[in-house]
Parts: C-alpha cells; sequence; structure tokens
C-alpha cells in the first residue's frame, strides 16, 4: 500500500520484493499494526519524507533473505521492525547514548518503505528477535505502541498515581504495565466516550472519565497519547506540584497558552522523541513476566485506507492490525 501524495487514500500497487542491501535483511511481513504516526504521514501533518512511501513500521514477520555482513539474524528467525530503522552512530547523540535524537536518522514507514506490504527490508542493527509467546498480530502493537508506551512510563517517573490521557493502543498496553507495577491508573478519554472508558477500567482503571473534566485526585504524573495539544493545560492542571506531564506522540495540535500558575511549583512538562534499541531490549525481556495482552482488529492489508480511517475517528478499541496474504 503507497503513498503517493499526503492527504491522499493509499493505492495498492504490485512491486517486485525488495533485495537487502548489505547489513539488512528482507522480512516476510506477518502482520503490521497501524499507529498514529502513520496516521500523521499519511495526512500529511509530519514534513515530506520524500514520496512515494509505504507506510507502517509496526512489523512481524519471518527473515527470508539476508545481505551480506549479516551476523546476528539468521534465516527464518521472527523479528519485529520498529519505527527507528537507521542511526548514523557518530553524532553527538549517538555517541552519548541518546540515539534516539540522532541527527541524521531513517525512519521505518516514513523515510524508508515500511509494512504495509508482503516484504520489508530492514537494517539487521534495528530488527529485534521476537523469541517469546503471542502470534504475529497480537505481537505488532508492541513495536511502537508498546516500545513508546515503555519509554513515556519509564520518562513519568515512579508515579505512584498516573494519568492517561488518550486511552489508545499505547494507552491500554501502558495501563497493564502500570497496573503490574502496583500504580494506580488514571483514564482520561474524548468527552463522552463511554466505551474506551469501560475498556480502561476492564484494564484496571481506577478511574475513568472526560479529558474535559477535572482529575478526581492530584496525580504523580500524566502522559498524554492523543495528539491534542490543549490537553497539555488539562493535564498540568491534574498533576500535584513537582508533577511531571509527558507529550508521548510525533506530532500534535498547537499547546494553547496558560497561565504560568499551573506550571510552577517545578510541574515538568517533557516530550518523548523515537526510542533507542536499549528500550526494546528492555521492553521485550520484560513483556513475557507483566503477560501483556493486546487488544487487536484485523484488517487485510488491502483495507488499509479503512483501518486508518477506523483510527481517526475514534472508532477502535486497542490496535489496529494488517495482515498480508501471501
Amino acid at each position: 500500500m503507497v503513498l503517493i501524495q499526503p492527504g491522499a487514500k493509499l493505492l495498492l500497487r504490485e512491486m517486485p520484493d525488495p533485495s537487502p542491501a548489505p547489513g539488512e535483511i528482507r522480512v516476510s511481513v506477518a502482520a503490521c499494526g497501524v499507529c498514529r504516526t502513520d496516521l500523521h504521514v499519511v495526512d500529511g501533518e509530519l514534513p515530506n519524507p520524500g514520496l512515494p512511501i509505504i507506510p507502517g513500521h509496526e512489523i512481524v514477520g519471518r527473515v527470508d533473505a539476508i545481505g551480506t555482513g549479516v551476523t546476528n539474524i539468521r534465516l527464518g528467525m521472527r523479528v519485529g521492525i520498529p519505527w527507528l530503522g537507521h542511526t548514523c552512530g557518530v553524532c553527538p547523540y549517538c555517541r552519548s547514548g541518546h540515539e534516539n535524537l540522532c541527527d541524521s536518522p531513517q525512519f521505518t514507514g516514513y523515510t524508508r518503505n515500511g509494512g504495509y506490504a508482503t516484504h520489508a527490508l530492514a537494517d539487521e542493527r534495528f530488527a529485534f528477535p521476537l523469541d517469546m509467546p503471542g502470534d504475529d498480530v497480537s505481537l505488532a502493537p508492541l513495536l511502537c505502541a508498546g516500545l513508546i508506551g515503555w519509554r513515556s512510563l519509564v520518562i513519568a517517573g515512579p508515579a505512584m498515581k498516573l494519568g492517561l490521557f488518550g486511552f489508545g493502543a499505547a494507552a491500554h498496553i501502558v495501563a497493564q504495565i502500570a497496573r503490574w507495577q502496583e500504580r494506580r491508573v488514571f483514564a482520561f478519554t474524548r468527552p463522552g466516550d463511554e466505551a474506551a472508558q469501560a475498556f480502561a477500567r476492564d484494564l484496571g482503571a481506577v478511574w475513568a472519565g472526560n479529558s474535559d473534566e477535572p482529575s478526581p485526585e492530584l496525580l504523580d504524573a500524566a502522559i498524554i497519547y492523543a495528539p491534542v495539544g490543549a490537553l497539555v493545560p488539562a493535564a498540568l492542571r491534574a498533576v500535584r506540584k513537582g508533577g511531571r506531564v509527558v507529550c508521548a506522540g510525533i506530532h500534535m495540535s498547537d499547546i494553547p497558552s496558560f497561565p504560568y500558575e499551573i506550571l510552577w511549583e517545578e510541574r515538568q512538562l517533557v516530550s518523548v522523541a523515537n526510542l533507542t534499541r536499549q528500550d526494546g531490549l528492555d521492553f521485550f525481556r520484560a513483556v513475557p513476566e507483566i503477560g501483556v495482552v493486546t487488544h487487536t482488529v484485523r484488517y487485510p492489508l488491502e483495507r488499509a485506507n479503512e483501518a486508518l480511517d477506523d483510527l481517526r475517528h475514534g472508532r477502535l478499541q486497542g490496535a489496529a492490525v494488517l495482515v498480508p496474504s501471501h
């Protein structure tokens, strides 16, 4: 499924199977999750990466071809391909352990072709072996919703009272992790979205309500997953003195002006950018112990536009996953 121009529907195209370059692997795609970042790419809300492009960066599949110089990945291995597809390794950020901020990165499904396809290429160094329980569809959302959710939770700190603003693919995974860590989760959804609120309570949230109503308790931290800038002042008002608000998306609508008093008293407002490979190693090591269960809705690959539209209009509980027909 190919994006030809921003704002247009993806087109189903027949293309030759790609060949791996040195250091690359080719993956026969078994499942690819549909992430909100894909929506930002398709809708033109991120800078034009150079089109055409095949979206998708929550990829699970089996390695069916290997380029020269590949040493750590074997044919037939099940792997996951995430958003961060390559880093330069030499910039100050890469050298200081912050490769998520690399000056010359490549991103799967944005600056290099992704997983809305039957096959995808990956730099072997940025593919995660998935030797763990779970079918391909259930694991796909972990490759971004799970990874970014994990990183945002770590950055939120040891908050025992945690607010989640926007209860979609990432939040439904983070809620399970937070409950396993014995935190109390407060879920804030679109006003009137009773289905999402019930979903949050089913996953252990101690409270679920509308994002335009005040929190029933002052929170230690809040994570914003919805790309809505107006939630920033709401989240700042919800956290206690010294609390932290984490913006977890790659894109957000403009943040409205707000009085300094809701930031004062050492409240912090921070963002999350991409992920590091260490995030992935830590996360996938923890997933089996936590027992994360993803809630997914399957779509055939050719119905990718329908899946994106359902995500765009909030018609999903959990995560959409595309399944190619090989």
